[in-house]
């Protein structure tokens, strides 16, 4: 940050290789697409380019500093998506891929759906409003807990045991429909 503030500008390569990994995984957490996260993490390096004059050593190192350039980057960013609907449409293979696991079976979409509502209802109150808050909303584990007010270990369990009974009740459900074709088309060839 010396040699930055002191007008060497490869100085900031430096700075880049070895804090760009971080800050491009902070912004990922925060704006969980990874265009996003790389926009963000150029605009926290070209501001602390802009802004190294105001870099203080005796108030912290210079990883905390950018840490909370990249903080609060990317928190504005989440802001700006979130307020132009960027996360209000969800991916369906990224809903498919967080319920179902390999060996699970996949129906017909009206099957789906009712295997889906299915393995809803079987949810406690709380795991379906942290399943909600991290796939429609797009939370992170400590924000649904700031957000509930719940410990992160209890919104963790939460999320896990939730996510477990929904593949359980797709499992299970979804190889008794399966069976059942398969028995109807044996049936239908006999």
């Amino acid at each position: 940050m010396a040699h930055l503030q002191a007008g060497h500008t490869s100085a900031l390569a430096v700075l880049f290789d070895r804090y760009h990994r971080l800050i491009f995984n902070i912004a990922l957490k925060f704006v969980r697409d990874v265009g996003e996260a790389e926009d963000v993490m150029q605009a926290v390096f070209l501001e602390i380019f802009q802004v190294a004059a105001q870099f203080d050593p005796e108030r912290g190192t210079t990883r905390v500093w950018m840490l909370q350039y990249a903080y609060h980057r990317s928190i504005t960013r989440r802001q700006q998506l979130a307020a132009r609907k960027f996360y209000d449409s969800v991916e369906l293979d990224e809903a498919k891929d967080a319920l179902l696991q390999p060996g699970d079976v996949l129906v017909a979409s009206q099957e789906t759906r009712e295997l889906v509502a299915k393995g809803l209802a079987s949810l406690t109150a709380a795991q379906r409003r942290v399943l909600e808050l991290a796939y429609f909303e797009g939370l992170s584990m400590r924000e649904i807990a700031d957000r509930t007010g719940e410990s992160l270990p209890n919104v963790r369990h939460h999320y896990y045991r939730g996510l477990a009974k929904i593949r359980s009740v797709l499992r299970h459900e979804g190889s008794v429909t399966t069976q059942m074709v398969h028995k109807g088309a044996a049936n239908a060839r006999a």
